[in-house]
């Protein structure tokens, strides 16, 4: 029997990036998902460029759509599944918003009612666009929304905590209507888990939607602070999959590690295949995983300026759909068909419910440091909500048998005085 666990890539176009929208060529799009399903690989997520698909918020515009249907039939020609992200948004240190929610039309992206009904009608029509395809595995509201909500962004969207609550529920509501049953969900980068102030929780990571999240990079001071064979900076996507599961209401809610990359320089090239197979062997130790979807395809054009150094050599091919190492790891990690499930993880590290505490989970915090120090010491550690500690039907449902606290894992402090 094949792996449960699903293996893709975040779709990165080899020609035009992104903006491949402008001037789509099916031909080229054909080729590139011909070179993504010589790898194994059984889906990908797609990104569809928000202002270019809805310039006015009366106008979704027909033809773009009609590329989207193409893009994933295309893809359906060559047995890849897709999940389509709406909401873009936010990719590679760029921002796409339409001009009808900037400037001299600036209005919050989460809570006025205009910009609210104008997301909704968006996402309702991409998915009823799909709905019928087998291929379609539903939507995304958009790749990491959260980052427009609070620092570091320079000009963020402040919402409260309930105002996303309710933000996420009509938007996930919304993609439900226009293709009903399919596999829809959002996705945070890594601030919903580790930001003390961000208005994204991670109770809403994982209860919002039908699946939960994680997006892994370790340029966020895991491999700065350990190096780039550390054990948390191998471990660190199995971390945040194990780190949701605290928060899930559902013992065995599934977890998408929907993005993880090889990062250069922290990561250099000469070592990016070794580091994708630590962290995709590390990754499957985790119960519930439902899939890997490495980030990305394709190398960025060099044609294409002022993206961020790492950002062009991110690809498991290069730009002209070369497989590099890391796509050959990754494919034998697809190939190999008689994977079994991941054991129960039965020791589980005490984490605080209070989202305002969430920074302890955070590098450097006592909850990170625990977790890895348990690892180093061969255990296999998950997690546990504080207020959750002591609920042995909660404890049962999971397979725990043993809550440790950080405080218990760690060293105490040396020096001071004695009495």
């Amino acid at each position: 029997m094949p792996s449960a666990v699903r293996f893709g890539v975040n779709y990165t176009p080899s020609e035009g990036w992104f903006h491949h929208w402008l001037d789509f060529d099916l031909d080229s799009v054909r080729a590139d998902l011909d070179s993504i399903a010589a790898l194994g690989l059984d889906h990908i997520r797609v990104f569809p460029l928000w202002p270019y698909f809805q310039p006015n918020r009366s106008l979704i515009r027909p033809r773009a759509v009609e590329q989207l249907v193409a893009l994933v039939d295309a893809a359906a020609e060559r047995g890849l599944d897709v999940n389509v992200d709406a909401l873009q948004g936010h990719l590679s240190s760029f921002d796409f918003l339409p001009a009808w929610t900037r400037t001299w039309h600036r209005r919050n992206l989460f809570t006025d009612p205009d910009v609210l009904d104008g997301q909704a009608a968006y996402l309702r029509t991409l998915a009823a666009a799909l709905a019928e395809r087998p291929n379609f595995l539903g939507m995304t509201l958009g790749n990491e929304v959260n980052q427009f909500s609070a620092a570091p962004h320079p000009d963020p969207d402040r919402a409260t905590s309930d105002e996303i609550d309710t933000w996420l529920a009509r938007m996930l509501a919304a993609c439900e209507q226009g293709a009903p049953g399919k596999l829809h969900l959002h996705a945070e980068y890594d601030a919903t888990w580790y930001q003390d102030d961000m208005p994204f929780t991670p109770a809403q990571a994982a209860r919002h939607g039908a699946v939960t999240a994680v997006h892994s990079w370790v340029f966020n001071g895991t491999a700065q602070r350990h190096g780039r064979t550390a054990v948390p900076t191998e471990h660190h996507a199995a971390y945040l999959v194990e780190l949701s599961k605290a928060w899930a209401d559902h013992p065995h809610r599934p977890v998408w590690l929907q993005e993880v990359g090889a990062p250069a320089p922290l990561i250099p090239p000469e070592h990016a295949a070794a580091f994708t197979a630590a962290t995709v062997a590390n990754a499957l130790d985790c119960p519930d995983l439902w899939g890997i979807t490495w980030w990305c395809s394709h190398d960025v054009s060099r044609d294409l300026a002022d993206f961020p150094e790492l950002e062009y050599g991110l690809g498991l091919l290069t730009n002209d759909r070369r497989p590099k190492d890391t796509a050959r790891v990754l494919a034998e990690a697809a190939d190999r068909a008689d994977t079994p499930p991941a054991a129960p993880r039965t020791t589980a590290l005490v984490v605080p419910a209070d989202p305002v505490l969430r920074s302890r989970c955070a590098p450097g915090g006592p909850v990170f440091d625990a977790y890895f120090r348990l690892t180093a010491d061969g255990a296999r550690p998950t997690s546990v909500l504080d207020t959750r500690a002591d609920d042995k039907d909660h404890l049962v449902a999971r397979g725990i048998t043993e809550v440790v606290t950080p405080e218990q894992v760690l060293p105490a402090p040396q020096g001071g005085t004695s009495s």
